[in-house]
């Protein structure tokens, strides 16, 4: 192990370098994950108790130290509950970056078939939005390029069809029994209608209603593009890993809609809740 530079009697490595870089980046990622929603909040308050049991530890308080110690010994199990929806945001990242989940990569070394892609013709849910938007009609689709969402698909009513724009337009029809609720679609066809999406517990702007909650909320919970009409204005709106983007034409969406549909990285083109209020920067006018 090689020797990097001493300080005092402490001896710093390379290795204990790379350690700490890779320690950083950990942290700032669970902050990313954490910034703007309660846990963060709960987080604090766990690290607050944690640093008054080691000063009351220091401090030979004996009672108090039994008391916090007791809390701390289910810290663990405690972390898993509270943070449930953090631990799978961060393990869905993961999972999308590791190697493992590149299947044309693994396609190509084992020799397989690859699969056929997901991507369809849009155009019905496009016109279906247009219709929608036009009558001030509040739609929330879910999009999915790699499942069919059965966990919340069950949630609401299975209808499993062809995706049009009359059936999209029924569903979210205003006296439909099914409109009121998420329509996920994949692999071209409506999975099921009136399914119930886990809702953001992050500050977003007031602007936004329920309905984008949802849609925020789903985006973050899986590898999904939720498509949302708003009922007040009629604007349309995209989310997408905790993102969103407000006011879409409806070029925009079937250039958006397409390039998630076969398979591009999207997620960069969107813009963070917290930071939706804030103004852009100006742009500097060079003077010739």
């Amino acid at each position: 192990m090689s020797l990097a530079f001493r300080i005092g009697f402490l001896e710093v490595s390379i290795v204990n370098l790379i350690d700490i870089a890779l320690v950083s980046v950990l942290i700032y990622q669970v902050y990313k994950l954490m910034r703007g929603s309660v846990a963060i909040k709960i987080f604090l308050g766990f690290l607050s108790i944690y640093l008054a049991y080691l000063v009351v530890s220091a401090a030979r308080m004996e009672l108090l130290t039994i008391i916090l110690g007791q809390f701390m010994g289910v810290g663990v199990l405690a972390a898993i509950i509270l943070f449930q929806q953090e631990i799978r945001k961060f393990l869905l990242i993961v999972g999308k970056s590791s190697i493992f989940s590149n299947e044309n990569l693994w396609q190509e070394l084992l020799f397989w078939r690859k699969r056929e892609s997901n991507a369809f013709n849009v155009t019905p849910i496009i016109e279906a939005c247009k219709s929608l938007s036009g009558s001030s009609t509040g739609a929330l689709i879910v999009l999915s390029n790699n499942s069919e969402l059965k966990f919340y698909g069950e949630s609401g009513d299975v209808i499993d069809a062809v995706v049009s724009k009359r059936l999209l337009i029924s569903i979210f029809n205003k006296y439909s029994p099914l409109h009121d609720g998420g329509v996920i679609i994949y692999s071209g066809r409506v999975k099921a209608a009136r399914c119930i999406l886990p809702v953001t517990e992050r500050d977003v702007p007031a602007q936004f209603g329920l309905r984008h909650r949802a849609a925020i909320g789903m985006s973050e919970a899986t590898d999904t593009l939720v498509l949302i009409v708003s009922e007040e204005t009629g604007q349309v709106s995209l989310a997408k890993s905790g993102k969103i983007l407000h006011n879409l034409s409806f070029q925009e969406l079937r250039e958006m809609v397409n390039d998630y549909l076969t398979g591009e990285n999207i997620e960069d083109r969107f813009v963070d809740v917290e930071n939706f209020d804030k103004p852009k920067p100006k742009k500097k006018i060079t003077e010739v």
